[in-house]
């Protein structure tokens, strides 16, 4: 069984005991998190939903909350002697699926 859900402006495929990294949540280590917005249920009977699930939710646990690798960003102007460097290391949370619920 699988579900497609909703969570930082994207939608994410999830399976039962499969680990995904989200945009960060404000949430501690160890506790669990309910998404209510599922978009489609899928397994022996798919369910689609208008345009969510009605009565499905996906609940996960939090494993750890952390930031990933820099990336650089560089800005340069040809001939006009303009640069600027900048860092980026963008938060995420990384969940564990536990169970899908229709």
């Amino acid at each position: 069984m699988y579900a497609v859900i909703k969570t930082g402006g994207k939608q994410i495929k999830v399976e039962v005991g499969q680990e995904i990294f989200v945009e960060k949540l404000d949430v501690e280590v160890d506790q669990k998190v309910t998404f209510e917005e599922v978009l489609l249920v899928g397994g022996p009977k798919t369910i689609i939903g208008k345009p969510l699930v009605e009565g499905a939710n996906v609940v996960a646990k939090v494993l750890k909350q952390g930031r990933s690798k820099k990336i650089i960003v560089y800005k340069f102007k040809a001939k006009k002697n303009y640069h600027r460097k900048q860092g980026h290391r963008q938060p995420y949370t990384k969940l564990v699926i536990e169970a899908i619920n229709v």
